[in-house]
């Protein structure tokens, strides 16, 4: 198992940041790690990701990118100091350019079809997008057939249903805009993040 990954299932949640603009990434990244949440997912829908990865990578946080459509955007993240990357749906050339790299890739997936692709792609783990459409359950009937696959459930993931989707097999979640809403990161609300941060790390293990 990945250093990247080994945090995140320690940590059992990672934090994927979509927004118009991220005014200070390192200070982003330490709200999150400070409240519990020491990887963060940056994507390439944000302008200058690539600097923003970059900033957080030089400080020294686990900082990966999402969204990640084609081999260049991966090579591009890896030279920029990405831990970690993810992809919304089935990406081999991404995968094969991580893998060339040393650096793990978390594969969109959705059915057992495709979790079984992600796996014979090399996916250090299988992001199961988007995970509202089933729901926690859904994560049990993939474990059927799949029981030793690391899923990660991602969009849909919040403080409320955070701790079913562990409850049924997920060994990490993905906490987006229930914790990084996008005006609270373009405006650089700290404070809040952290305490978003904080409330969804506690629901996590509080009934």
């Amino acid at each position: 198992m990945s250093d990247a990954l080994q945090i995140i299932t320690a940590d059992r949640a990672l934090t994927v940041v979509r927004a118009p603009r991220i005014p200070d990434p390192v200070a982003l990244a330490e709200a999150l790690a400070g409240s519990g949440i020491r990887a963060v997912e940056l994507t390439f829908t944000t302008p200058d990701v690539l600097a923003a990865i970059a900033a957080g990578a030089a400080a020294g946080h686990l900082v990966g990118v999402g969204t990640v459509l084609t081999a260049d955007q991966a090579k591009q993240a890896i030279d920029a100091g990405a831990s970690f990357l993810v992809t919304p749906g089935l990406r081999a050339d991404v995968a094969s350019v991580a893998l060339d790299a040393g650096v793990p890739v978390l594969i969109g997936a959705l059915t057992p079809t495709e979790v079984q692709v992600a796996v014979e792609a090399g996916a250090a783990a299988v992001k199961i997008f988007p995970a509202k459409l089933f729901g926690p359950s859904y994560l049990k009937d993939l474990h059927g057939p799949y029981p030793d696959v690391p899923l990660i459930p991602s969009g849909g993931v919040n403080a409320g249903n955070a701790k079913a989707f562990l409850d049924s097999g997920a060994v990490a979640v993905t906490a987006g805009t229930d914790v990084v809403p996008p005006d609270l990161v373009a405006s650089g609300a700290w404070a809040e993040i952290a305490s978003r941060a904080r409330a969804f790390v506690s629901a996590l293990t509080n009934p």
